[in-house]
This record gives C-alpha cells, sequence and structure tokens, in this order.
C-alpha cells in the first residue's frame, strides 16, 4: 500500500506541477494575466546574514478586513486567499543598501532571500528593510510594482528570544475541534477573532525583558498556511500583540508525501532553524497543550538543553490529553527547565515575573487586560450565533428554490 501511495503522490505532484506552469504559460501568451503583487514574508537574520522569504502571486482584490464586515464578505476573503495563482519563475530585483541581485521563484511562487552585508551591521534598529522589485513577467496592466520587505535583527542586549505558537496559544481558534475550528477561521477576519486574556501585554512585557526596556524577538511558528498570513499579521496588528517573523506551513503535493510536511515535523524544522541561526540567544517556548507543543518542545529541550529557560503550556486539552501532558512534565523537571502548565496568561506571567523575565510593575496591567478581554465573546458564544445564520440562510435558499 504505501508503494503505491507513494507513487500516487509523485504522479500527482508531476501533474500539479505540469498542470500550473501550462496554465500560466496560457496566461501570459493570451495577455489573461492580471495585475502581479509580490507578497514578502517578515524575515529575521543576523548582523552577517539576513533571510527573508516571500510570494510572488496574480492579485485577487483581497479587500481590508473591518469589524462590520459580514460572515460573507470574511467567507469571500477566505476563498480568495486559498485560491491563490502563483507566479513560477518571477524575476525580482533585489536592493539592500548599496547591494543588488536578482532573485527567482520556484514553481509554486515562492522565493527564498539571503543577503550577506558587505560588512557586519552596526545594529542602530532592529528592522531593516529590503527593497524587492518586479522585472517579470508584466502584464500590459501592471504598474511598478515595487515593495519592502522587512527583516528582523535582534540587537546586542536581548536577553532571550520567545517562539510562540499561534492557535490557541495566542488566538482563539479551537483546534482540537476541526469543526468549530473551521467555522472560527474561515468566517471571522482579524478584527472579529480572538486573543487569549491578557496575552497581549504579557507579550509586550516579554519583549521588554526583565528591566522592562529591553527589545526581545518574538516569532511565531504555526502549522498554519501561508495563505493566511495577511490575516495574522493583522490580528496581531489590531490587538496589540508584538510584530515578528512568521514560520507558517506550505500545504500542497510533494514528490513523497501528499502534503510537505505534517504538524510536527514542520514546527521542530523551524524552531531549529530559529535556534541556529540565533545561537547567542536562550530561549523561553509557549505553546499549547492541545496538540504537539509538549511533544515537540520536550525534543527541542533535548536537542538544545543548555538554550531553553522555561517552556509554558496553555492548558486547553480534552481530558485524554492530561495524563500525556502530566507525563511530560515530570519527564523534564530533572533537566532543571520547567515546562509550566497554566489556565491562563496571568499565571504565565507570575511565573516569569518570578524567574525575572518580566518585571513585577507588568503583572497590574496583565491582569487589568485579561479582564477586559473576557468580556468579549467566547467561542461557545460565537458558535450558536454563527451556526445559527449560516442554518437561516440554507433555509431561506432552499425555500425560493421551490416552484
Amino acid at each position: 500500500m504505501s508503494e503505491w501511495l507513494d507513487s500516487f503522490t509523485k504522479i500527482a505532484s508531476s501533474i500539479e506541477k505540469r498542470f500550473d506552469l501550462i496554465k500560466f504559460g496560457v496566461k501570459v501568451r493570451s495577455g489573461w494575466l492580471d495585475p502581479v503583487q509580490i507578497q514578502p514574508y517578515r524575515g529575521h537574520g543576523t548582523p552577517e546574514r539576513l533571510f527573508l522569504k516571500g510570494r510572488v502571486l496574480e492579485y485577487k482584490g483581497i479587500t481590508s478586513a473591518t469589524d462590520a464586515d459580514s460572515m460573507w464578505q470574511n467567507l469571500l476573503n477566505m476563498y480568495r486567499r486559498f485560491d491563490s495563482d502563483e507566479i513560477p519563475g518571477a524575476r525580482l530585483l533585489v536592493r539592500f543598501g548599496d547591494q543588488q541581485f536578482e532573485a527567482k521563484t520556484d514553481h509554486e511562487g515562492y522565493f527564498d532571500i539571503v543577503v550577506e552585508p558587505a560588512a557586519p551591521l552596526q545594529l542602530k534598529r532592529v528592522w531593516h528593510e529590503i527593497q524587492l522589485t518586479l522585472i517579470e513577467p508584466k502584464p500590459a496592466s501592471q504598474g511598478r510594482e515595487r515593495v519592502v520587505g522587512h527583516v528582523l535583527v535582534p540587537p546586542p542586549k536581548s536577553e532571550f528570544g520567545v517562539i510562540s505558537d499561534i492557535d490557541d496559544t495566542i488566538v482563539l481558534t479551537g483546534a482540537t475541534d476541526p469543526l468549530t475550528m473551521a467555522r472560527i477561521v474561515v468566517l471571522n477576519n482579524p478584527h472579529t477573532r480572538l486573543p487569549f486574556e491578557g496575552v497581549a501585554a504579557f507579550y509586550q512585557a516579554l519583549r521588554k525583558g526583565g528591566d522592562g526596556a529591553g527589545y526581545n524577538p518574538i516569532f511565531y511558528v504555526s502549522s498554519s498556511p501561508w495563505n493566511l498570513y495577511d490575516l495574522l499579521i493583522d490580528f496581531l496588528n489590531i490587538n496589540g500583540i508584538p510584530i515578528g517573523p512568521l514560520f507558517l506551513r506550505d500545504v500542497g503535493l510533494e514528490q513523497d508525501r501528499l502534503i510537505k510536511s505534517d504538524h510536527h515535523e514542520h514546527k521542530l524544522k523551524q524552531i531549529r532553524t530559529i535556534l541556529d541561526t540565533h545561537a547567542d540567544l536562550p530561549f523561553v517556548l509557549i505553546g499549547d497543550s492541545g496538540q504537539e507543543d509538549p511533544e515537540i518542545y520536550r525534543e527541542v529541550l533535548r536537542e538544545y538543553p543548555d538554550r531553553i529557560r522555561a517552556i509554558y503550556i496553555r492548558d486547553v486539552s480534552v481530558a485524554e490529553r492530561e495524563t500525556s501532558v502530566n507525563k511530560i512534565i515530570e519527564e523534564i523537571r530533572d533537566t532543571g527547565v520547567e515546562m509550566v502548565l497554566v489556565a491562563d496568561t496571568v499565571a504565565a506571567a507570575e511565573h516569569a515575573a518570578r524567574k525575572g523575565f518580566i518585571t513585577a510593575d507588568a503583572l497590574p496591567d496583565i491582569r487589568a487586560e485579561k479582564r477586559k478581554d473576557e468580556q468579549a465573546p467566547t467561542i461557545a458564544e460565537q458558535i450558536p450565533v454563527i451556526a445559527a445564520v449560516t442554518d437561516a440562510t440554507t433555509t431561506s435558499e432552499a425555500k425560493s428554490t421551490q416552484p
């Protein structure tokens, strides 16, 4: 069975690539190619090397979200995000200071740029700009397409870095229930999705560090697809959660598997990349108990035993997960690193203050924000409303089709 599945996957992957290239070629030759946009993702790096990833796509007209958007507007924008038309082989002019060179996208429209500054950066600022200009293709309706990509380089005085999960760690998704998650993610937007109570104030305190005046970098690692990048960035901005590089997942076929990587493999690979790139920084890891974060973080601790300061796990699991999570907590206790299972953000913040990761002065603001956020609708309160609207619409449509 596995040999049959491997063969099928290779054939399907090859067909997908050929079809995409043929479709793109027809659009170019026929003049049907829509305006092209460059979407850089926030990158990271060191004074000696900068890493920037992004994608070149046909413009889909995704509108900026507002808190007044209807369920159908959210659904339409979500459809456009996943109905993406990538631009394979697009040529980009890359400029950083006096340096410039060309980059090219792969068959799925992704580009990975590495910039090695002529001299190590002096780090007068945290974020550094890389200019990207589209060389080709240029549809007839295309204006000048030039964007700026931003790359985070942690300052020398950073005390530690933070690696955080996203789903059910900073944003409510109901990831342990696929139906609930689908309704929340698909039918909401950055204005209407809910952060966990107090998370913005806690992450701001972590960024400022133990003296309240520093800058500790925060990296977000998630198995969400790159198609949701703009939505997640908007969510962080709207809710005052510190911006940092996002490490998301490419979904699709690959030569030797049905999807490019599973949840565990993807997150572990990205965390290794962060730790290896920023080899001088210790890290605090934050996740939730609903999926595999405890298992992944245990493996990270085994591989990097001197680099992990603490692990915070938000308790969102169902009963059958409790035993395995508590077992992992006991397993790593002898390492001297605490994996702390917390019911809410305040519990994590109080522990962080005792450890000197944040100032005790930050705790009142975190508690106050938690109380404020608790006034927002819960997942349980959101879902019946969405379901009722969906059911009512379905009934109405059914009646309209009756003779």
